[in-house]
């Protein structure tokens, strides 16, 4: 199959190309109108697709609920926000519920054909700082352990490719030296940890800080914490929500310039009530949440602690350009090109390049998806 449009992202600029697609593969990037099209998209955009490595669920699921049929009709509908593959993301529960939730994950990738792919397993929890929990559920926090992680690992089939845990309570960094040597990203949140042990983290193994401004230690000039480490540390990459819920577009921003295009990494920290009814009540890491105007959830415990949000990454993009003012290198890179690269799978992901994985967007000028490619499958078509 061969696709072309005016606006194809090359070499970090919009450009008229022809992709050629064969099997799951890009096999070659033609001259535009060089050759007899099956798809031409006109003008609108093309762009590698979008990961997503922190969701939680949507559509109805979250993947502590583990169910099969609901896992699938979630990876069935991302292509709709054009994201192609993702982290099925675990919350803080117990060692029966996180057990059984990346048995259903491993269960569902093996037979997967269809959708956005499971990459693996972000493992958000249960290792927190409990002062910094959000809305992960405080009587399931635990201490660091190495023997129960294998546990874990071993129930996910060797899915667990990205931990989201507090530095500051792992014993001499025990498991996150264990994690290094198994190649597990780290990203550091919900945790309180002051600069020096933010620093050693990284040192041991760390290589992202979680939904940065969001559970964490605060920034201070005299005081820099966790926040002000993920600003400093250039080479650690950061995850961020733009929502505008999560963090003032403005503060985004100043994240996304401080940090540079390379590090950035755009997430949605979905949770069940994406893409369900503003008003809708669930059940999260065992607590009551409610779907609020502005998209997020929040607990209805009478804190009123942010939950997660509902966003859409394809709105997120627009985001970043729209309402945080940057470019769409920025965008682009925070969407597709970094999350690949944090897990080490620029090689094959993340870029419109010949021998990488066909796993293409094609956006209308509002943003929204009009075709989504997986693995060289038309996964979703706008067909209004």
């Amino acid at each position: 199959m061969i696709i072309q449009s005016t606006r194809v992202w090359l070499a970090s600029q919009f450009l008229p190309f022809q992709i050629e697609l064969e099997g799951s593969k890009i096999k070659a990037i033609h001259s535009y109108n060089s050759k007899a099209v099956d798809k031409d998209f006109g003008d609108m955009r093309i762009v590698p697709g979008f990961i997503d490595i922190h969701i939680h669920g949507g559509y109805g699921f979250d993947t502590n609920d583990a169910y099969e049929s609901g896992l699938i009709n979630l990876y069935e509908n991302l292509p709709k926000e054009g994201v192609t593959s993702f982290l099925p993301t675990t919350i803080t529960q117990s060692e029966e519920v996180l057990t059984k939730a990346l048995q259903n994950v491993a269960a569902v990738k093996e037979k997967q054909e269809s959708g956005a792919r499971i990459l693996g397993v972000h493992f958000e929890g249960p290792y927190l700082n409990v002062a910094f929990k959000g809305a992960q559920p405080e009587e399931y926090i635990v201490k660091p352990d190495v023997e129960q992680f294998k546990r874990y690992q071993a129930a996910s089939n060797n899915l667990i490719k990205l931990i989201t845990m507090a530095c500051e309570k792992d014993e001499d960094y025990q498991l996150m030296n264990y994690l290094s040597s198994q190649d597990i990203v780290v990203s550091l949140g919900h945790t309180g940890a002051n600069y020096e042990e933010a620093l050693l983290a990284v040192g041991n193994g760390a290589k992202s800080f979680t939904h940065v401004y969001n559970g964490m230690s605060r920034y201070h000039h005299r005081d820099m914490n966790v926040q002000g480490a993920s600003l400093r540390f250039h080479d650690v990459f950061g995850e961020i929500i733009v929502d505008g819920n999560h963090a003032n577009f403005a503060a985004v921003n100043n994240y996304m310039v401080a940090k540079g295009k390379d590090k950035v990494i755009l997430i949605t920290d979905a949770l069940i009530g994406k893409g369900e009814p503003i008003g809708s009540e669930y059940i999260f890491g065992g607590h009551p949440i409610k779907i609020a105007e502005n998209g997020s959830a929040y607990l209805q415990d009478g804190t009123g602690s942010l939950a997660g949000s509902t966003l859409l990454t394809n709105i997120g993009v627009k985001n970043i350009i729209e309402k945080v003012g940057l470019d769409w290198e920025y965008a682009l890179n925070a969407a597709s090109t970094n999350p690949a690269t944090l897990l080490g799978l620029d090689n094959s992901k993340g870029y419109l390049r010949a021998g990488y994985d066909a796993d293409i967007v094609v956006l209308q000028d509002d943003y929204n998806v009009a075709c989504t490619f997986v693995l060289g499958e038309i996964a979703y078509e706008n067909k209004e």
